[in-house]
């Protein structure tokens, strides 16, 4: 396993470059986020995908979430209504995994049943830079196997746990891990699925409004 120290403030261009070179040939990478670090790959590499399924051992109708760069880049994948566009300009990068309509640039096998799609932004300067780069969302999925209690914590965590099934792992140095909270909004309509690191209280004042 290749591990890359990139600098969070001025990203390396020759490091940010070996990324992606992996990402735009199918492969795997694990990356730190804002809560956790995270097991990915492009979202257009369904051979990957599958990948993460297997090594994950996941059920194959769950949908993986995925990283956008910013809100502009949201709105290319999710319909954003004027609240969540609202709540997601004052919380985003932040710890949450925004669950909204899917639009047509979605592929299939990562929407629901009722045709919506988790996606987060990340407040890690390495990993947005890694999208924002790339021009497209890479998979958000926590870098943890199906029996962990906890997700890996550091890159020493995640070569004693994916040596065998990943060949790049960008080194975020100790994350305390956590999980986002999710928050599904759709027609305006919001609900919590998930309380994690990511403060509810702006949602709950705005239900209790209602």
């Amino acid at each position: 396993m290749r591990i890359l120290s990139i600098h969070p403030i001025n990203p390396q261009q020759r490091l940010i470059d070996q990324v992606l070179n992996h990402l735009r040939t199918g492969g795997l990478i694990a990356y730190p986020t804002d809560t956790c670090y995270g097991l990915g790959c492009s979202i257009f590499e369904k051979k990957s995908i599958d990948a993460i399924y297997r090594i994950k051992r996941l059920d194959p109708g769950k949908p993986l979430s995925f990283i956008c760069s910013d809100l502009k880049h949201i709105s290319e994948y999710g319909h954003v209504s004027n609240r969540a566009y609202k709540l997601m300009r004052k919380l985003l990068p932040g710890p949450y995994t925004f669950v909204l309509p899917a639009t047509r640039q979605v592929p299939k096998l990562l929407q629901s049943k009722r045709k919506q799609v988790g996606i987060r932004v990340p407040d890690h300067p390495v990993i947005l830079e890694v999208v924002r780069q790339l021009g497209h969302p890479i998979i958000s999925t926590t870098c943890q196997m199906a029996d962990d209690e906890y997700p890996c914590a550091d890159v020493y965590d995640i070569k004693d746990r994916f040596a065998h099934s990943v060949d790049l792992a960008i080194d975020g140095e100790y994350i305390h891990p956590e999980y986002s909270t999710v928050v599904s909004i759709e027609d305006d309509e919001v609900t919590v699925l998930r309380e994690g690191k990511g403060d509810v209280g702006p949602f709950q004042a705005l239900l209790e409004v209602e």
